[in-house]
């Protein structure tokens, strides 16, 4: 057995109205406590170089991110190579806090959408109003019958996140809600005249 970590689907990649990508090895780290604690939010900034995100939003800095998960809980992103020691910072750090810190980088997939019809494929399978959210944007919701945390992480992308042990599963799911001939008709219904 090899010590090579590998992501869930090794990069696969589907072309349709959107590319849905398997985005490879992420490093992540969920952090729970007291966010408006303010050596939380100093721990943080100082591990990472990114702010405490507000509520439903994602900080970005270098190659690290810091999304809102829940009112005591963030999510740490960074290169997977330099999640361990992050983690270990964050961990003494937060020592003698009311505070929890793992690293979660083997137990997740992610997937990069892109393309301009990303919010119409994830509306199919996600009670979510894609509409309203805008660049570093994040909601925790369901695609399909999976967990999934959902940002937008650039102009026409945006960044799915669910547990690897279903990575096979949503890809498929995405792989079908953006293929070609799936994308919205839109159409108006015809008006009255005199």
């Amino acid at each position: 057995m090899s010590d090579l970590a590998q992501s869930a689907l090794q990069s696969a990649e589907f072309e349709g109205f959107v590319t849905i990508r398997e985005a490879g090895l992420q490093g992540m780290i969920t952090l729970r406590g007291d966010l408006g604690a303010e050596g939380l939010a100093k721990a943080v900034t100082k591990a990472t170089g990114c702010a405490m995100p507000a509520p439903r939003r994602v900080t970005s800095a270098g190659t690290c991110g810091v999304a809102w998960m829940s009112p005591d809980e963030v999510m740490i992103l960074c290169s997977h190579d330099k999640a361990p020691d992050i983690a270990q910072t964050l961990s003494k750090a937060l020592e003698g806090q009311f505070a929890t810190v793992a690293v979660v980088s083997d137990a997740r997939a992610v997937f990069k959408l892109q393309g301009a019809g990303w919010r119409d494929a994830l509306a199919k399978i996600c009670p979510v109003d894609f509409a309203t959210l805008t660049e570093g944007d994040i909601r925790r919701t369901r695609a399909a019958q999976v967990a999934a945390a959902i940002w937008v992480s650039g102009k026409d992308e945006a960044t799915l996140v669910c547990f690897r042990s279903v990575a096979g599963y949503m890809f498929d799911l995405l792989s079908t809600v953006a293929a070609k001939g799936t994308e919205p008709y839109l159409y108006s219904l015809p008006t009255e005249t005199s």
